[in-house]
């Protein structure tokens, strides 16, 4: 006579009254599963906000693809046609830039800088109004040239922007193309320029970079048709597409790099931390899953006798195996639904309400981004994780314990 499943179940679990020690070491299990499984949806989530983060402070800033000459620093603008580079499918705007180091003073203060000369549509694309700490986004007020500096770089030379007036004067020191020290006093050529906005991206570009407009970085540098880059920006989805156009059609004369590629170690790092942060902790999952291991032990020390009843009633191992493994994933799922829930509970919560903020940023909201291939990727890795778990102790305990 075979027993019925859910009741040789049953009668395991109620045999005896006294399952103390076997309760806490279940409910430690449960616990452990539930933290790991909620630590892990918490923490893909932070790096999915770290890297946004990351992506939106360098993508808005750097163009999507960056050309520039094999040959040599500079090159005659005229001999691309910008026009032409317009149509190529996918591409939003070209500009044309212009970037040299200068040396800045202001008072008795002097910083190296990289000026960057470009048009309006790169003013548009890069969002820089969006990214201003004060002043305003124009290259050029009243017919005068202005720029946009970085708000480190200001501040290195103690320099703002008063309310009063709107601007900080600088003085600008540009090397000269092919200046002779023996018959110049001085390599340089020096000029004022006002300074009506602080822009803030990142870290480099915040203790760098001057924006000026190209027309006036020409006549700095004396150039005529000549320019460092072309800066692409282009659709998201298109740019490896647009890459693989541009190098074909101009051979081995420029070099394309995309912002990817050359913010690369950045991007690479984040992603990395990723990965290893992930391993530690699904480690420790296996590490948890040691605690279901000890549980099933002892269930299965103390229902040895009930176990000998059902073999006398005709349980085959099979069927008692099935009875201890399904507990262990009943004990695995019960912690794993509980981790989701906390987990996603948690990421819901600092969404909305903004509970963990950012260091040194005047109160920025910590960003935390939920992706359901995240929780998938969750929910499959503990799930096997559990499974093994459970498998392969019971089969060890009832293949040394039931003959």
């Amino acid at each position: 006579m075979k027993i019925p499943f859910f009741i040789a179940r049953r009668y395991l679990r109620h045999t005896r009254k006294q399952r103390n020690l076997v309760n806490w070491i279940t409910w430690i299990s449960v616990v452990g599963i539930a933290v790991i499984t909620a630590a892990l949806v918490i923490i893909l989530s932070a790096f999915n906000g770290i890297e946004q983060m990351v992506s939106k402070l360098y993508s808005d800033y750097d163009p999507a693809i960056t050309m520039r000459s094999l040959e040599g620093k500079t090159f005659d603008s005229t001999t691309v046609n910008i026009e032409s580079l317009r149509k190529i499918p996918g591409v939003v705007s070209v500009s044309k830039a212009i970037e040299e180091t200068v040396i800045i003073k202001h008072g008795k203060k002097w910083v190296n800088a990289r000026m960057i000369g470009v048009d309006l549509s790169f003013v548009e694309a890069c969002k820089l109004d969006k990214h201003l700490v004060d002043g305003y986004p124009y290259l050029e007020e009243n017919g005068e040239p202005t720029g946009v500096i970085g708000a480190s770089l200001l501040d290195k030379i103690d320099g703002y922007i008063s309310e009063l007036d709107g601007h900080e004067e600088l003085m600008l020191y540009t090397p000269l193309r092919d200046a002779s020290i023996a018959r110049l006093k001085s390599p340089f050529k020096v000029s004022p320029l006002k300074i009506v906005g602080r822009m803030n991206y990142n870290k480099d570009v915040n203790m760098s970079d001057l924006l000026v407009s190209i027309q006036y970085a020409q006549i700095q540098l004396n150039y005529e048709d000549d320019i460092t880059a072309i800066y692409f920006q282009i659709k998201k989805e298109n740019i490896d597409e647009v890459k693989a156009i541009l190098s074909q059609k101009f051979e081995k004369k420029f070099q394309f790099k995309t912002a990817a590629e050359k913010n690369e170690l950045i991007f690479k790092t984040s992603e990395s931390e990723k990965k290893i942060v992930v391993l530690i902790l699904l480690f420790i999952f296996v590490l948890a899953a040691f605690n279901l291991v000890a549980s099933l032990n002892m269930l299965f020390i103390e229902k040895k006798e009930n176990i000998e009843t059902m073999e006398r009633f005709g349980a085959s191992k099979r069927f008692i195996f099935q009875i201890f493994f399904i507990e262990g994933l009943l004990i695995s799922a019960m912690g794993i639904l509980i981790g989701l829930i906390l987990g996603i509970g948690v990421c819901y919560a600092q969404i909305n309400w903004g509970f963990v903020q950012m260091p040194n940023t005047g109160g920025e909201i910590f960003p935390v981004i939920l992706r359901v291939k995240d929780i998938l990727f969750i929910l499959g890795t503990v799930i096997v994780l559990s499974t093994l778990s459970s498998y392969f102790p019971v089969r060890y305990l009832v293949r040394k314990t039931i003959r």
